[in-house]
């Protein structure tokens, strides 16, 4: 029999406020260790905390992007448990009533959409961080990411493959950015998961789950879910008995190892905190935050379907980040027609290899909408091949400026005199006449070698359309 993986993401999103959550010590990364650590942030005597306005704010954004409840009022609870990167002994977070509740994160399968469930999005601070590596037999603490705020994601455990689990977290990622309320640097752990597995045999109870912790890259994520699937099921097939237990993922060895036994609610003893008065909300902030809200990434690829004809692929490509998208609309706002699905091509394509091959975002790369839709006008217009557009584009991206002037400057401009076209025709036609009695004894491949011969003799810029054209016109005689 099949066994069926179930799946539920916890995710950590760093909010993009220049102050922590409830002190005003600084979040920018890098600092040296422990020098952005107030005394609120470790909980001193005396101090008394007071929640960040704007991580609120954020908290109603994201909510409200994902079609949650935005709860009037919501309590700052204590998470008790030690440990060192902890000192106060006690995390503030929200427990019985957060900040949102309910919404949904579409993501793409192969059968098209899938909704996937948001149980609820809480604030809370972030711990301090646990060195190992830098000290011989010793462990060094750094407190200044304590206090930092974060807004933790919960899902429902509806994601039923690592490959959904990994769409789901892009998606997710992406969301959070083009809302503008974290910038989603992994590798600075702005945003990280926590994945909950678990398997069953298909229509079964739910299984007993296990929590792999901090998974801070989608490949990760990925390696991670598939190895602890499998060890699951290899312990139950075996007549074992999985138990619940957090988990850290090892991508040396690319298998998870037992981290502690699993706590429950009961075991971090939450209480409303003291020193925190009930966070509410009222209507007029929440409508405000909604105004001030872009246009979602879902709303924007239904709207690319409608006005631009694109497929739902294709909208789904140019709307993975905003600053993509962003450079679409530019780029077909100036070329006007209909020009937007060439754009789209160019853009999910070349322009994205070439991200790709350079290993940079869009903002990094030296070429502006404005440059990007006068090298494809030069192409629409025919002064330049797709090939040769293709290399202006690379020569672009590698800073080399305007694509007309490299256009010049490499002697890329098609051939399109018909005159010129004709008597390299005649050429060609004359010095492959095997290929020309191929082609007219029905070979049609024979055609594509004269084209061939053709483009070869206007070393790559003669114009394809006139070459098929005059070719055509000639054979027919």
């Amino acid at each position: 029999m099949s066994w069926e993986i179930v799946i539920g993401l916890e995710t950590h999103a760093q909010l993009s406020t220049r102050s922590k959550m409830f002190s005003g010590a600084s979040t920018e990364f890098g600092a040296p260790p422990n020098s952005q650590a107030s005394a609120v942030d470790i909980a001193l005597p005396g101090t008394l905390p007071v929640a960040n306005k704007g991580a609120v704010e954020r908290a109603i954004r994201f909510g409200l992007a994902v079609g949650g409840r935005i709860n009037r009022r919501s309590i700052f609870a204590r998470k008790n448990y030690f440990y060192p990167d902890l000192p106060k002994g006690y995390q503030i977070s929200q427990y019985e009533m957060p900040i949102v509740q309910g919404g949904e994160i579409a993501i793409s399968v192969k059968d098209g959409e899938k909704k996937i469930r948001l149980t609820r999005a809480h604030l809370e601070e972030d711990a301090g961080k646990s060195l190992h590596e830098d000290f011989h037999g010793m462990s060094g603490i750094d407190l200044n990411r304590a206090g930092t705020p974060l807004l933790e994601i919960v899902s429902e455990p509806d994601l039923r493959s690592a490959g959904e689990a990994v769409a789901y977290a892009k998606t997710l990622h992406a969301l959070v950015r083009w809302i503008g309320i974290c910038d989603g640097n992994m590798e600075e752990g702005s945003f990280r998961c926590d994945a909950n597995v678990s398997v069953r045999r298909p229509g079964a109870a739910l299984g007993t789950r296990c929590e792999i912790k901090n998974l801070n890259s989608f490949r990760f994520l990925e390696q991670a879910i598939e190895f602890e699937t499998r060890r699951q099921i290899e312990i139950l097939e075996d007549g074992g008995k999985i138990v619940q237990e957090t988990r850290l993922y090892d991508p040396d060895r690319e298998e998870t190892r037992s981290m502690r036994s699993k706590e429950e609610a009961h075991d971090y003893r939450y209480f409303p905190d003291p020193d925190l008065p009930r966070l509410e909300v009222s209507q007029e902030w929440i409508d405000e935050v909604q105004r001030g809200l872009p246009e979602l990434p879902h709303t924007k690829r239904e709207r690319y379907q409608r006005e631009y004809g694109l497929s739902a692929y294709d909208a789904s490509l140019l709307t993975d980040s905003q600053r993509k998208a962003e450079f679409f609309e530019f780029a077909v706002g100036l070329l006007r027609g209909p020009a937007a699905k060439t754009v789209a091509n160019w853009v999910n394509g070349e322009l994205s290899a070439i991200l790709n091959d350079l290993g940079v975002d869009l903002p990094q790369l030296p070429v502006e909408p404005r440059q990007f839709a006068d090298l494809l006008r030069l192409n629409i217009d025919g002064a330049i091949s797709a090939k040769a557009a293709k290399e202006v584009l690379r020569r672009m991206a590698d800073g080399e400026g305007e694509p007309e002037a490299i256009v010049n400057k490499y002697g890329l401009k098609q051939i399109s005199d018909a005159g010129a076209i004709e008597k390299l025709v005649d050429e060609v036609l004359a010095a492959n006449a095997k290929q020309v009695e191929d082609y007219r004894g029905g070979k049609e491949k024979a055609f594509n070698a004269l084209v061939g011969q053709v483009m070869k003799a206007t070393k790559g810029q003669g114009n394809p359309a006139q070459i098929n054209e005059i070719l055509k016109r000639k054979l027919a005689r």
